[in-house]
């Protein structure tokens, strides 16, 4: 009998651990009900879906939304008469002084959907000198060149009416903005690292903020950013209006919806799916050997192309091989200074430059109208970075195509991940000369393989009889390991051609 208990003592650890028969019921049962925050997400994410499926609203102009005269008449100034989807649905709401949640792509308008709310909540207050330091408007964005894209929307609109604007971001001289805060400035556009920096010097105080708006939510918490939005949003007044923009609600940001936004009004129009419904996909299936060539071609063409890749030196790489081949490419990454980003994007934006390089975290960032052709020289890692980069074309309703290059054995994962996107592309195996690629490039000179250098730069010492041919004085190139064939008698009566006669 003393066996008994003993036996019975011996395994009471293992049911605790889960090894004996009667906890497993019991586990099972916990696991169920132990994950709240999808339903959480999910309340949210069908509230924003149900939004994008009302019907249109009744088209009516910016004066029948409720906008005052003064900016009405500011806007047909510059020749805005007629509101975009999101503006006609977030307007009366945010005009009320509603709290908003709302997802509309880039290029949709959504930059005015709050602007103009927010400048018509502060006109009243625009005869009145701002304290130094001391905003009415503020608006969270998660990158320096959505801070100038935004200002430069707004701006325009306050200045007539006694508004002052200015952009907080890393990457530029903060003294500069310092200075600017010092004199007084209504509406301040900010990234949320160089905002968090300025109130630690004491430069900036949040305490008289009437209206705050987090524009692309998402993408801050990409970067991780809510820390630092949590920290900003702390320190603006309780019971004032707030705005927040997001394409998704995962990674916290429906923590940000329920922790600062009072009864917010949903808006969204059906921009998640607009990506794919405007936009020709196309895979291309490339031998690595062959993507720099295929992409000069299509940078040949006449209007503005964007090549995405994975990483800062393959956007300074590819876009030295593209103006080596005759389309002269910029590009836009992490490591230029605010100065270098901004000629870039603005050379880009006027058609300066009509090819542009750019690494996934500039993608948000970059918001040109009129361009039609996305390039994924390098596939991206997911769905949600392929819509984010895609998005770059078919804005405000406009039409683009989107190509991506992935190498033979990339194939079925960029299958799946464009499945992941909920994106059919028409795919096809492309070689240099395919008929395909003189279509998109659109050039009457098509570039050919041949005609780009080879860069299969280290000399090779003598192998298998094969003779020495590192780079000498004389400015003979190296001879490829792998020559292409019928290459090696344009070589030579190029080499011939620059010696001195």
């Amino acid at each position: 009998m003393p066996a008994s208990p003993s036996r019975g003592r011996g395994r009471a650890p293992q049911t605790d651990r889960g090894r004996g028969r009667a906890p497993q019921p019991q586990r099972s049962r916990h696991k169920r009900p132990s994950s709240p925050r999808p339903p959480r997400v999910s309340v949210l994410e069908q509230a924003l879906d149900a939004a994008a499926q009302l019907p249109e609203p009744a088209p009516r102009d910016f004066a029948q939304l409720g906008l005052p005269s003064p900016l009405v008449t500011v806007l047909a100034r510059r020749g805005i008469h007629q509101p975009f989807a999101i503006q006609a649905r977030t307007l009366p709401d945010a005009l009320a002084g509603r709290d908003v949640l709302g997802r509309a792509q880039t290029g949709s308008g959504k930059t005015l959907g709050f602007g103009l709310p927010m400048l018509t909540r502060l006109v009243p207050g625009s005869n009145r000198r701002t304290p130094p330091g001391a905003p009415r408007g503020l608006v969270l964005v998660p990158t320096r060149e959505l801070a100038r894209q935004v200002a430069d929307a707004i701006a325009p609109l306050g200045h007539p009416l006694y508004l002052r604007v200015t952009t907080v971001y890393g990457g530029a001289p903060m003294g500069r903005q310092i200075e600017a805060l010092r004199r007084g400035v209504d509406i301040v556009v900010a990234t949320p690292g160089r905002l968090i920096d300025l109130l630690e010097r004491g430069a900036l105080h949040l305490g008289d903020v009437e209206i705050s708006v987090l524009d692309e939510a998402d993408h801050m918490a990409d970067l991780g950013f809510l820390p630092a939005v949590t920290q900003i949003l702390d320190q603006t007044p309780a019971g004032t209006q707030r705005m927040l923009f997001s394409a998704t609600l995962d990674r916290g940001v429906d923590r940000l919806v329920e922790r600062y936004l009072s009864d917010p009004a949903i808006h969204a129009i059906a921009a998640a799916a607009s990506p794919v419904e405007d936009v020709d996909h196309h895979l291309f299936v490339v031998r690595r050997e062959h993507k720099v060539s295929i992409a000069t071609q299509i940078a040949m063409r006449p209007a503005r192309t964007l090549f995405f890749v994975r990483t800062k030196h393959g956007a300074d790489r590819l876009a030295k091989q593209l103006t080596t081949g005759g389309a002269a490419g910029v590009a836009i990454h992490g490591n230029l200074n605010q100065g270098q980003r901004q000629r870039a994007l603005d050379g880009f934006a006027s058609g300066r430059s009509r090819v542009l390089v750019a690494t996934d975290v500039a993608a948000r960032g970059i918001h040109v109208d009129d361009v039609d052709l996305v390039v994924h020289f390098d596939p991206p890692a997911d769905p949600k970075d392929y819509l984010h980069r895609s998005g770059r074309t078919a804005r405000a309703g406009s039409t683009g195509t989107v190509v991506c290059f992935a190498e033979p054995d990339q194939q079925r994962e960029v299958a799946r991940m464009l499945a992941g996107a909920a994106v059919s592309a028409a795919t096809a195996e492309v070689r240099p000369d395919a008929e395909i690629v003189a279509e998109l490039a659109r050039s009457g000179e098509p570039v050919v393989l041949t005609a780009l250098p080879v860069r299969d730069a280290r000399p090779q010492g003598a192998q298998h009889g094969q003779r020495r041919t590192g780079a000498k004085p004389s400015g003979r190139t190296p001879r490829s390991r792998n020559p292409q064939p019928g290459n090696r008698a344009e070589r030579r009566a190029a080499h011939h051609a620059k010696q001195p006669r």
